[in-house]
């Protein structure tokens, strides 16, 4: 495969337009309205990986020996010199996928915009790919599952994304070059060592480093720049994200410059695309590790399961699930609280929020999926109004109870009465109360009548009809909440400001 790149190396084509392979021309990027009033998506992140049911990370771990993906490869499927990950991939049909019905009720959860796995780490393409074989056209489900997904969203009206994981794999999924050091299958080699796969897990080479390769040849990088190239110039979304920063130096940026060139062309001379990619550099430097490159300004920051701790200047995007990234029996999820309180948090910062709900491998979702969702959607079609098309105030909130910030950092967190996270559009600004007070008073001591010029006009409870008391006095904007809440979880004041 080394000799039969889809591209020859010093040639790959952009779209004419202003942006180019430059950090320079790249950093003249604007995010599009669109995406700073969505507030939130909602993510599929669906491969073969989902088969055996048994979470992240299986195409690598199966291949770790002990590991609890390798314990469960070899009771349920035999030992991965035999049956390999190859061999997984034939038992994803996607039976029961039907992606008409699950983005309308993504749509009907409150999701603005649908963003779908085109290749993860795994090396195979949920799409009808046109320089690798290994595709779920080809193997699987016989189904072009990027297609189908991108039909469904069209014909719903909502913006659709893609996410790409592949500048990986190369090193990523090499751990299917092992074999086992002890027990009855010691010294023989796992599946990945056979030639005749190798257009499949990658020629012989040693690294097996979990992030980016560290010295990957030039096939590899005009493997990925082909694909990804591919992949987007027949589903045209409007959001791309990359797991890391930007790989493989120019050929990273060429590929973003083209994204960006071609759906100016696609939008009548208007830039309506986002790339979304991620800061990890100082994870880098500690771990000794590489995760591609990043420079504000270029796309939209994307920070995996975490949050900022202040406001952004610049829009950014949180990604996580409500489980495990690919489905595994017996997960326990986030409630439908966690997910709001994270919301409001996210948005507050400047942020959207985009939210993995996992299916099952036959392409549907189990009942604790689709019970979560509907608990957002019912939040959503009460409190929507200070979510959607909303900006930062001066303040992203108030009240001791914070949520800590960078990538992978979720934690449990419990609030209180007197934690808010605001919202503001124009002169209406929304105080989200995250905990119901026992005695019936909220106070928003940032509107304190003391030191500051925003005199208070009115106040409505988003969702209860009747009028409020309030009042708003040195201590801050004093409201007495109703007897009844509108909503199961955290409540919206909409505060008219003078």
């Amino acid at each position: 495969m080394a000799e039969e790149s889809p591209l020859k190396i010093g040639e790959y084509k952009i779209e004419a337009g202003p942006f180019k392979p430059t950090w320079e021309s790249l950093q003249k990027y604007e995010c599009p309205n669109w995406f700073k009033d969505a507030k939130f998506g909602i993510w599929a992140h669906w491969g073969p990986q989902a088969v055996p049911q048994a979470g992240d990370w299986y195409a690598r771990n199966m291949y770790m020996e002990g590991s609890e993906q390798y314990k469960y490869h070899l009771e349920h499927y035999g030992h991965p010199s035999k049956f390999g990950y190859k061999d997984i991939l034939p038992l994803w049909k996607a039976e029961n996928f039907d992606p008409e019905s699950l983005i309308k009720l993504y749509i009907k959860t409150g999701a603005k915009y649908f963003t779908v796995l085109g290749v993860h780490h795994d090396n195979f393409d949920c799409w009808d790919s046109l320089y690798n074989k290994w595709n779920s056209v080809n193997i699987g489900p016989k189904k072009d599952i990027v297609g189908m997904w991108r039909q469904a969203a069209s014909k719903e009206g909502i913006r659709f994304g893609l996410t790409e994981h592949l500048e990986r794999s190369y090193s990523w999924f090499n751990t299917n070059k092992g074999k086992d050091s002890e027990g009855p299958y010691a010294g023989i080699p796992y599946d990945g060592n056979n030639p005749e796969y190798a257009d499949f897990y990658h020629q012989q080479h040693d690294d097996m480093n979990r992030a980016y390769p560290k010295n990957p040849p030039e096939w590899i990088k005009w493997q990925w720049y082909a694909r990804v190239k591919d992949l987007l110039e027949k589903y045209h979304p409007d959001l791309l994200y990359t797991d890391g920063g930007i790989p493989f130096g120019e050929i990273g940026l060429a590929m973003i410059a083209n994204f960006y060139n071609n759906n100016i062309k696609l939008n009548n001379g208007a830039l309506e695309a986002v790339y979304n990619l991620k800061d990890r550099r100082e994870d880098d430097r500690r771990e000794s590790l590489s995760r591609g490159e990043y420079m504000d300004g270029v796309g939209v920051q994307d920070v995996e399961r975490g949050v900022t701790t202040e406001i952004s200047p610049e829009p950014w995007q949180t990604d996580t699930c409500i489980g495990d990234w690919y489905y595994r029996k017996n997960m326990k999820y986030k409630t439908a609280e966690t997910v709001i309180h994270m919301l409001a948090d996210i948005v507050s910062k400047n942020g959207n929020l985009l939210l993995n709900f996992p299916l099952k491998p036959d392409g549907s979702l189990d009942d604790e999926c689709e019970r979560v969702a509907k608990d957002i959607g019912d939040w959503m079609a009460v409190n929507s109004e200070a979510i959607y098309g909303t900006r930062p105030w001066r303040k992203f909130g108030e009240g001791l109870t914070r949520a800590a910030g960078g990538h992978f950092n979720e934690i449990a967190v419990t609030y209180t009465s007197e934690d808010f996270r605001f919202t503001k559009r124009e002169n209406t600004l929304y105080a989200i109360c995250l905990a119901w007070p026992e005695d019936g008073w909220v106070t928003v001591k940032s509107l304190a009548a003391d030191g500051i010029n925003e005199k208070v006009a009115n106040v409505e409870l988003l969702g209860f009809q009747e009028s409020l008391r309030w009042e708003q006095t040195s201590s801050g904007l004093q409201i007495f909440m109703p007897r009844e809440k509108p909503c199961d979880i955290a409540w919206s004041l909409k505060i008219k400001l003078a």
